[in-house]
């Protein structure tokens, strides 16, 4: 991979042993991500370890995170929103509530403004800008591309620059592509825009109403009216998951409390 060209690496670990081989269904398997992690630390590749967090994994998080940065020596660890879309609808009761996640963007965002760190601690929860915001003296971050070092460069341009490529990038920064040339707005938003073996990716891109919908945050169901919208906007995809509508709330925002609280209830009485 090194010699190919390869200079970002990004592989999961659910947890520890016992959590990530009862998660992934594959006994030792961590055993062989861990491996891969300091194969490719090794060679000298940019190397992330990722978590989907839910609540299988939650309470290892702060000594996954000290393995990783001093037992692995990745530089990067990102905590992936959990989204309940394809086989993710069966464990929909293991996603965080918005306190929990609240406190675990606080954390990860401790980690990364910590002078005796050297890791990069991230989260693709758009709400990370929002935390990073809530710190006076740390650099805001507006998404989860950004690393340490570009972290820093935006200290002092936190409005513009957030506002501009903040939260939420599904049709904004990226889109997903299928392997037979389906164009998606996101790998966890199953909604076909175009295909590229049909029409150009920059046509697609300008032109989908879809991606023109995703776009307009002031149109957005509870996150439309949040101070944070343009540096965060929520998630689409678990507003799609949960509410079938791509301009929905993220129910895993404490500001947007009382829709995670019509989904639970939803859930208990189906």
């Amino acid at each position: 991979m090194k010699d190919t060209g390869v200079q970002y690496v990004e592989i999961s670990l659910d947890g520890f042993e016992k959590i990530h081989d009862e998660f992934r269904g594959v006994p030792g398997s961590w055993k062989r991500a861990v491996e891969g992690v300091k194969n490719c630390v090794e060679v000298g590749l940019d190397t992330c370890a990722a978590t989907t967090v839910t609540h299988y994994n939650l309470k290892e998080i702060p000594k996954l995170v000290e393995f990783i940065e001093k037992d692995l020596h990745a530089k990067r660890f990102i905590a992936f929103n959990f989204i309940p879309v394809s086989r993710g609808r069966e464990i929909v009761d293991q996603d965080l509530t918005p306190k929990e996640r609240e406190e675990l963007l606080d954390f990860l965002y401790s980690k990364l403004i910590d002078d005796h760190s050297k890791l990069d601690t991230f989260s693709t929860a758009p709400q990370y800008a929002v935390t990073s915001c809530k710190f006076a003296n740390g650099p805001v971050v507006a998404t989860h591309f950004t690393n340490r070092a570009a972290a820093e460069m935006l200290k002092g341009r936190t409005k513009s620059l957030t506002e501009f490529i903040g939260g939420c990038g599904a049709g904004r920064l990226y889109c997903g592509i299928e392997p037979n040339g389906d164009v998606e707005p996101c790998v966890f938003v199953p909604i076909k825009v175009g295909n590229i073996r049909e029409q150009s990716l920059v046509d697609i891109w300008r032109n989908s109403l879809v991606l023109k919908q995703i776009r307009n945050r002031d149109l957005f169901k509870g996150c439309g009216k949040c101070e944070y919208k343009y540096i965060c906007g929520g998630c689409r995809a678990r507003a799609y998951a949960y509410f079938n509508d791509l301009q929905g709330p993220d129910p895993g925002c404490s500001i947007n409390q009382k829709y995670w609280e019509e989904v639970k209830c939803e859930d208990e009485h189906a």
